[in-house]
């Protein structure tokens, strides 16, 4: 991969296994938006930034080199050889091997564990064009202003202390539906107890997700989203309703429980159970498999 800087760009070359769409819709992230040029501009690590992709290259607007040695090659996941792990994948069945090759670009982003906690709070039994209003509407409301991109003005996530001054009826006005008490008490919590969820990376996945079911609103799943998206624990295997149809339709019995299906996932995939389950979710979703 070749790297030089353009003004406020920075252009990746000859870079393997990127694709912006399959990255941005693969379920994993909800504050990057699709623009009418096919970018898409996104708000993550307290920055605002365009990813276009054309031909080869990678186009990174509004940011600087320095800024992608120090947040963007560790945010999209850089350092990890994904032509390896899709040939380590593909070779276990048939099925991952069309799923790998159909979102052949996407990489789990290693995405902010705070923010993590409440988007996944915030997906519960929701839409992701609802979970990307509440959570936007949340960061304009509570978050810090970052700036203006592109004539639009746009917000950091909020923090736990920024978070928890509202109050649960003004945190409802923000489209968050039930959620609201979920969101104010793990805020609270957070805030008052001064938990730094970050340090859950350094725990183990079985202890990470034991910490994050302490917060009220947090299932088995959204632990699992959590831990996978926001604590890179890859070994993990998050159970919706399309990873549930896509198992049943190539792996499971029809009458096996989530529980039991991930339990199945973890097992058959190890150490790339993560991956499996976002290579299988996109191409489920994207094909209706099982609807």
């Amino acid at each position: 991969m070749k790297v030089s800087q353009q003004g406020n760009t920075v252009i990746l070359e000859d870079i393997k296994h990127f694709n912006p769409k399959h990255i941005f819709e693969c379920g994993q992230c909800f504050r990057w938006i699709k623009q009418e040029d096919d970018s898409y501009t996104g708000v993550a690590m307290g920055k605002v930034i365009n990813v276009k992709q054309d031909g080869n290259k990678i186009y990174l607007d509004n940011t600087t080199k320095e800024d992608f040695d120090n947040i963007w090659y560790d945010y999209f996941d850089l350092g990890r050889d994904y032509e390896e792990m899709v040939n380590t994948l593909k070779v276990m069945d048939e099925y991952l091997e069309k799923a790998t090759e159909f979102g052949e670009g996407i990489r789990i982003l290693k995405q902010d564990g705070w923010e993590m906690l409440i988007s996944f709070i915030i997906s519960a039994n929701n839409r992701i064009p609802m979970i990307q209003r509440a959570i936007n509407n949340l960061s304009k409301n509570y978050g810090t202003y970052i700036g203006e991109y592109k004539g639009q003005e746009y917000y950091a996530f909020p923090t736990s202390e920024q978070l928890s001054k509202a109050s649960v009826e003004e945190i409802r006005a923000c489209s968050t539906g039930f959620r609201d008490k979920y969101i104010k008490s793990t805020s609270q919590t957070v805030n008052d107890e001064n938990i730094d969820v970050l340090e859950y990376r350094e725990l183990s996945t079985d202890q990470c997700l034991k910490e994050l079911l302490k917060f009220n609103g947090v299932g088995p799943k959204v632990a699992d989203c959590i831990a996978l998206f926001g604590m890179q624990k890859y070994d993990t295997f998050p159970v919706d309703v399309w990873v549930k149809r896509v198992m049943q339709e190539f792996y499971v019995d029809e009458d096996l429980s989530l529980t039991k299906i991930r339990k199945f996932g973890i097992e058959k995939f190890g150490d790339l159970a993560g991956f499996a389950q976002q290579y299988l979710f996109y191409y489920a979703r994207e094909f209706g498999i099982g609807r």
